[in-house]
Protein backbone atom coordinates (compact mmCIF):
# COMPACT_ATOMS: atom_id res chain seq x y z
CA UNK A 1 0.00 0.00 0.00
CA UNK A 2 1.50 3.18 -0.82
CA UNK A 3 0.84 7.30 -0.08
CA UNK A 4 1.87 9.89 -2.46
CA UNK A 5 4.31 12.42 -1.64
CA UNK A 6 3.10 15.97 -2.83
CA UNK A 7 4.40 16.22 -6.13
CA UNK A 8 3.77 12.68 -6.94
CA UNK A 9 0.48 13.51 -6.79
CA UNK A 10 0.10 16.73 -8.36
CA UNK A 11 2.34 15.17 -10.90
CA UNK A 12 -0.05 11.97 -11.27
CA UNK A 13 -3.27 14.23 -11.31
CA UNK A 14 -2.11 16.79 -14.18
CA UNK A 15 0.00 14.48 -16.37
CA UNK A 16 3.09 15.89 -15.58
CA UNK A 17 5.91 14.84 -17.89
CA UNK A 18 8.41 14.42 -14.26
CA UNK A 19 6.08 11.68 -13.27
CA UNK A 20 8.46 8.31 -14.35
CA UNK A 21 6.65 5.47 -16.22
CA UNK A 22 8.00 3.58 -13.50
CA UNK A 23 5.72 5.44 -10.59
CA UNK A 24 2.66 5.97 -12.89
CA UNK A 25 2.34 1.96 -13.56
CA UNK A 26 2.98 1.09 -9.89
CA UNK A 27 0.46 3.69 -9.06
CA UNK A 28 -2.10 2.87 -11.95
CA UNK A 29 -1.02 -1.21 -11.53
CA UNK A 30 -2.15 -0.91 -7.26
CA UNK A 31 -5.94 1.03 -8.43
CA UNK A 32 -6.20 -2.07 -11.00
CA UNK A 33 -5.85 -5.03 -8.57
CA UNK A 34 -7.82 -3.03 -5.46
CA UNK A 35 -4.60 -1.96 -4.03
CA UNK A 36 -5.50 1.10 -1.98
CA UNK A 37 -3.25 4.17 -3.34
CA UNK A 38 -3.18 6.99 -0.38
CA UNK A 39 -2.93 10.78 -0.64
CA UNK A 40 -2.80 12.72 2.60
CA UNK A 41 -4.96 15.77 3.65
CA UNK A 42 -1.15 17.50 4.64
CA UNK A 43 -0.78 17.29 0.74
CA UNK A 44 -3.90 19.63 0.17
CA UNK A 45 -2.80 22.20 3.10
CA UNK A 46 1.03 22.05 1.64
CA UNK A 47 -1.04 22.95 -1.66
CA UNK A 48 -3.47 25.70 -0.25
CA UNK A 49 -0.60 27.00 2.03
CA UNK A 50 1.51 27.70 -0.91
CA UNK A 51 -0.73 29.32 -2.96
CA UNK A 52 -2.35 31.65 -0.52
CA UNK A 53 1.34 32.94 0.01
CA UNK A 54 1.88 32.99 -3.35
CA UNK A 55 5.43 31.53 -3.11
CA UNK A 56 5.12 29.22 -6.16
CA UNK A 57 2.19 28.28 -7.95
CA UNK A 58 2.29 24.32 -8.02
CA UNK A 59 -0.37 23.90 -10.70
CA UNK A 60 -3.34 23.18 -9.31
CA UNK A 61 -5.47 24.66 -6.62
CA UNK A 62 -6.23 22.43 -3.57
CA UNK A 63 -10.21 21.92 -4.23
CA UNK A 64 -9.45 20.53 -7.48
CA UNK A 65 -6.37 18.08 -6.86
CA UNK A 66 -8.67 16.40 -4.09
CA UNK A 67 -11.28 16.14 -6.36
CA UNK A 68 -9.79 14.81 -9.07
CA UNK A 69 -7.73 12.65 -6.54
CA UNK A 70 -11.23 11.17 -5.22
CA UNK A 71 -12.08 10.79 -8.60
CA UNK A 72 -9.53 9.10 -10.02
CA UNK A 73 -9.71 6.30 -7.01
CA UNK A 74 -7.45 7.57 -4.79
CA UNK A 75 -7.85 7.05 -0.98
CA UNK A 76 -7.70 10.05 1.15
CA UNK A 77 -5.62 9.62 4.71
CA UNK A 78 -6.57 12.35 7.68
CA UNK A 79 -3.62 13.44 9.61
CA UNK A 80 -4.58 11.81 12.84
CA UNK A 81 -3.34 12.62 16.05
CA UNK A 82 -1.02 9.19 15.96
CA UNK A 83 0.43 10.91 13.25
CA UNK A 84 1.75 14.05 15.12
CA UNK A 85 3.02 11.77 17.78
CA UNK A 86 5.03 9.53 15.61
CA UNK A 87 7.05 12.94 14.24
CA UNK A 88 8.67 12.83 17.41
CA UNK A 89 10.48 10.14 17.19
CA UNK A 90 11.71 11.47 13.31
CA UNK A 91 15.05 12.17 13.20
CA UNK A 92 16.01 15.96 12.00
CA UNK A 93 18.54 16.35 8.99
CA UNK A 94 20.10 19.45 8.99
CA UNK A 95 19.62 20.16 5.40
CA UNK A 96 15.83 18.63 5.56
CA UNK A 97 13.21 20.61 7.76
CA UNK A 98 10.60 20.59 5.68
CA UNK A 99 7.58 20.08 8.01
CA UNK A 100 5.00 18.53 5.62
CA UNK A 101 7.77 15.98 4.37
CA UNK A 102 8.18 14.86 7.52
CA UNK A 103 4.35 14.86 8.87
CA UNK A 104 4.02 12.54 5.41
CA UNK A 105 6.78 10.40 6.46
CA UNK A 106 5.03 10.16 9.81
CA UNK A 107 1.88 9.43 8.48
CA UNK A 108 3.44 6.27 6.34
CA UNK A 109 5.34 4.57 9.16
CA UNK A 110 1.95 4.47 11.95
CA UNK A 111 -0.22 3.16 8.88
CA UNK A 112 2.26 0.73 7.21
CA UNK A 113 2.62 2.54 3.79
CA UNK A 114 5.46 3.27 1.62
CA UNK A 115 5.35 6.57 0.90
CA UNK A 116 6.35 7.52 -2.73
CA UNK A 117 8.53 10.47 -3.61
CA UNK A 118 10.71 11.78 -6.10
CA UNK A 119 12.75 13.63 -3.09
CA UNK A 120 16.18 12.02 -2.87
CA UNK A 121 16.43 13.99 0.81
CA UNK A 122 13.69 11.54 1.83
CA UNK A 123 15.40 8.29 1.00
CA UNK A 124 16.90 8.58 4.98
CA UNK A 125 13.81 7.91 6.28
CA UNK A 126 13.73 4.24 5.77
CA UNK A 127 12.00 1.72 4.54
CA UNK A 128 8.81 3.81 4.88
CA UNK A 129 9.82 5.96 1.79
CA UNK A 130 10.02 4.54 -1.94
CA UNK A 131 12.44 7.10 -3.89
CA UNK A 132 11.79 6.97 -7.58
CA UNK A 133 13.59 9.67 -9.51
CA UNK A 134 11.78 12.13 -11.70
CA UNK A 135 12.95 12.92 -15.38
Amino acid sequence: MILLDTHILIWAATDDPRLTPKARQMIESALDNGQPVHFSAISLAEVAIKASLAKKSLGVEPDDLRRASLEGGLRELPFVGAHAVALRALPLHEDHKDPHDRMLVAQAQVEGLQLVTADAKLERYGSAVLYLKSR
